[in-house]
């Protein structure tokens, strides 16, 4: 899927730039939206939260801000801990994927040699 154009191969043009943009960021949304199901399930199953509760935990967790309602049961506490440390690596490696097309595109527009360079040698 992510599958990037050698720095010999010329810049792709920016409508398949886009489409390569739009696809990473569906891909992080769909990472993002199943990791925030995973921890409302949680929060429901182990902290007995209503939906609402249990969404508004997960999304602040996952969105790095923290919890809002305080556990009661040690396991709904052992969850909280590892959707935390889930969430974080989740939240860097969308940031990551969404990012990776703008940082390759200028990367490869800083190797791609111009007629100027190519006279010199």
């Amino acid at each position: 899927m992510f599958k990037y154009e050698h720095k010999s191969k010329p810049l792709l043009s920016k409508k398949k730039f886009f489409k390569r943009l739009i696809n990473n960021i569906l891909f992080a949304l769909v990472i993002l939206f199943f990791s925030l199901f995973m921890g409302v399930g949680g929060y429901m199953y182990f902290g007995k939260l209503s939906f609402i509760d249990a969404l508004l935990n997960a999304s602040m967790i996952l969105g790095g801000m923290g919890p809002v309602d305080i556990l009661q049961s040690d396991s709904a506490k052992y969850f909280a801990s590892f959707y935390a440390l889930y969430s974080g690596i989740t939240l860097i490696t969308s940031v990551g994927i969404i990012i990776s097309p703008m940082v390759h595109r200028m990367m490869h527009r800083l190797h791609l040699e111009t007629d100027n360079d190519e006279d010199e040698n």
